[in-house]
């Protein structure tokens, strides 16, 4: 079973969000996919394999945190994507069955692969008592993501204020099923992105997400709304970083980066 880690929503190894993904003949128990996942010990796994042609989708795909499968992963779709493309086991646009929905991935002529997710409804909420010291600052606006991302959306003053975040992770679990979005608008344009956005997900095992493409279905219709833009280009402030070019299609959002393989091997046990 060869199993590859990969770099995603970076052009450079060691950057980005890494992910593990495994193409399989077919999915084995719920408890060996999750004892994978828990030995890559990334964000994210991806499990894919191959289905019967002629149906809605070319593969099943899930994928697994270290702790708990998850319903929509962007980073680890287009690190399957790159896996197909590189190898050969997939040629041109790839359709993803997954629990949310058939997901599709598109290679670009520039190298970069786009995604087309659902785009998250937003829904304005009062900031919950104690998030802003959970979180460290005091939040301008807070958003529910809807059950498929399953975070709260918080906008925070300044890019300053999101590069500086320090939360109290085990505090901010209650507030929401995944996590916290925190973003804040870019503090000069110039730099080739129009926001940031900094992702924490204690409750799924990950304190901090590196570059989270599923967030920016949600960051997306956010910050287009007040930019007046449908085409934007998101940075994840994480250590790692990474950037996402977005762009708003009304029910659906366009996710596009690129990917890089950095380990490849065999799982043994």
């Amino acid at each position: 079973m060869r199993i590859r880690i990969v770099d995603a929503f970076t052009d450079r190894p060691f950057a980005g969000n890494p992910a593990g993904v495994l193409l399989l003949d077919a999915f084995p128990d719920d408890d060996r996919l999750q004892q994978v996942a828990l030995e890559v010990n990334h964000a994210e796994t991806a499990f894919a394999h191959r289905l019967p042609e002629g149906g809605e989708a070319d593969w099943a795909l899930r994928w697994f945190t270290p702790a708990t499968e998850v319903a929509m992963c962007g980073h680890a779709t287009l690190a399957t994507a790159h896996v197909l493309h590189t190898t050969g086991a997939h040629e041109g646009a790839v359709r993803f069955a997954t629990r949310s929905g058939v997901l599709v991935a598109t290679p670009d002529e520039d190298g970069s692969i786009t995604l087309d997710f659902p785009t998250a409804p937003l829904t304005p909420v009062d900031a919950p008592e104690g998030v802003a010291e959970a979180l460290g600052t005091e939040p301008l606006a807070v958003l529910d993501t809807g059950p498929d991302i399953g975070d709260l959306l918080v906008e925070v003053a300044d890019e300053k204020t999101v590069r500086g975040l320090t939360p109290d992770h085990k505090a901010l679990a209650a507030y929401s099923e995944r996590g916290i979005i925190a973003t804040a608008r870019a503090e000069d344009a110039a730099r080739g992105y129009d926001y940031v956005s900094r992702c924490f997900f204690p409750n799924v095992g990950i304190d901090e997400d590196p570059v989270t493409g599923s967030a920016h279905t949600a960051l997306a219709p956010f910050w287009s709304e007040r930019l007046g833009r449908p085409g934007l280009t998101g940075m994840q402030a994480s250590p790692r970083s990474g950037r996402v070019r977005t762009e708003l299609r009304g029910e659906r959002t366009l996710l596009s980066g690129r990917a890089v393989t950095v380990i490849e091997g065999e799982l043994l046990a």
